[in-house]
């Protein structure tokens, strides 16, 4: 089942690669004709905020399940392991809560657009509110993944509160791991 889910989130980060690139190479193009031939492609802004959409939301739920988004674990690990645990509880309970209403309010706005379309490409906004659902029952799912991993799999704070360890070079050109520590505020 991990493995799935790897695999899967390898080719969300894919998708996220190729929306970005999508977005810069539509903006450099649209700049460049606006600049030396005074035209441009009305469809590549729309195109380029769609990209932009969709790389912020996936990257949203690609952070959460890396522990990536801004946390107070240094403030955690100071406290005891009980209180650890009802932070951490409380923690996952709220977001799974906020997710749940960015849900359903995507839902809402999705069926309220359904017979809506940009100018441009005629892409259907209902697709854009979309996201916000998949991003939502995603994130609330990790959520939960995690609250399941606390209580029934018992794994301790730490491995729960881990930051994943990055692959690669740093930009001085050492191994991107060499004398990072686990402290994150």
């Amino acid at each position: 089942m991990k493995r799935t889910l790897n695999t899967l989130f390898r080719g969300v980060e894919i998708l996220m690669a190729v929306f970005l690139a999508a977005m810069v190479l539509l903006v450099f193009v649209n700049v460049i004709l606006r600049y030396f031939f005074a035209t441009g492609l009305a469809w590549s802004e729309e195109v380029a905020r769609l990209c932009f959409i969709y790389l912020v939301y996936l990257g949203a739920v690609g952070a959460f399940r890396e522990n990536r988004h801004l946390g107070m674990h240094s403030l955690v690990q100071r406290v005891p392991k009980t209180v650890q645990k009802v932070l951490y509880t409380l923690v996952q309970a709220i977001i799974v809560w906020v997710m749940v209403l960015l849900v359903l309010g995507s839902w809402d706005l999705a069926v309220q657009s359904l017979d809506d379309r940009w100018v441009a490409t005629q892409y259907p906004k209902f697709l854009i509110h979309g996201i916000g659902v998949v991003t939502g029952a995603a994130i609330s799912l990790i959520a939960l993944a995690n609250l399941y991993r606390l209580f029934v799999m018992r794994m301790t704070m730490g491995d729960l509160l881990e930051i994943p360890e990055d692959s690669g070079e740093d930009l001085t050109g050492g191994a991107a791991n060499e004398g990072r520590g686990q402290c994150r505020s």
